[in-house]
């Protein structure tokens, strides 16, 4: 399982080469890229390996962190999620877009991240779109703080992979937390899974025997 994973990080990393210049393009496009100017450590927001405030948490940092990981991680798997109609799960053929748009997608997909070890990924794109949703700014920065120990802390087991533009950007953005600081991240973990896993799972034996599931006519009463 161990050499699985680290195959799949590799294979991340070569398919992160690829999509980074894409993904600078497009943010710059958007006339979205972060201005913030500095790159100081900040209490608990740095990726600094030594720095202890991202090994010593409290009893309640601990709690409210079980607790944020069981609402980002929904469903998971297919028979959890609404069931899609043969006609939905067809149409996931035509684009990434329409697998992501899909709760019934979006779960299938993530089951089939589960068997290839980076289902992180998208529980991380999920819990940034939950945090984009939210307008406190002590939410904010509460959800801001849970999804960078969760997913962009190198200590953590959950860690998405990032590039170092990127991994900048955030360490930038924490200074002022913001419903969009994970924007480039999002971006860059989104184009990775499009790039990537959704062509096998397109091809894979998982959705094939979905497809032939819905095929069958249902029972007679």
């Amino acid at each position: 399982m161990g050499s699985e994973r680290v195959e799949m990080r590799k294979r991340q990393m070569q398919v992160h080469q690829e999509a980074a210049a894409s993904v600078l393009q497009a943010r710059n496009r958007m006339g979205n890229t972060p201005t913030n100017a500095s790159n100081a450590c900040c209490f608990c927001w740095c990726c600094c390996c030594s720095c202890s405030c991202l090994t010593v948490r409290s009893e309640d940092e601990t709690i409210q962190r079980s607790t944020f990981e069981r609402r980002t991680e929904g469903t998971t798997n297919c028979e959890e999620s609404p069931k899609p109609t043969l006609d939905d799960a067809r149409c996931w053929t035509m684009s990434f877009e329409k697998v992501m748009k899909s709760a019934a997608g979006r779960g299938c997909f993530r089951q089939f991240l589960r068997t290839e070890f980076s289902e992180e990924n998208m529980m991380f794109w999920l819990a940034c779109e939950e945090l984009k949703k939210e307008t406190n700014r002590t939410v904010v920065e509460e959800k801001v703080r849970q999804i960078y120990e969760d997913f962009i802390s190198i200590l953590s087991p959950k860690e998405v992979s990032l590039d170092s533009r990127v991994r900048e950007v955030i360490n930038r953005n924490m200074l002022e937390p913001t419903s969009h600081t994970f924007d480039d991240a999002q971006l860059q973990i989104y184009t990775l899974m499009q790039r990537d896993s959704y062509p096998r799972f397109i091809n894979s034996s998982a959705y094939t025997d979905l497809l032939k599931s819905l095929e069958e006519p249902p029972p007679e009463p």
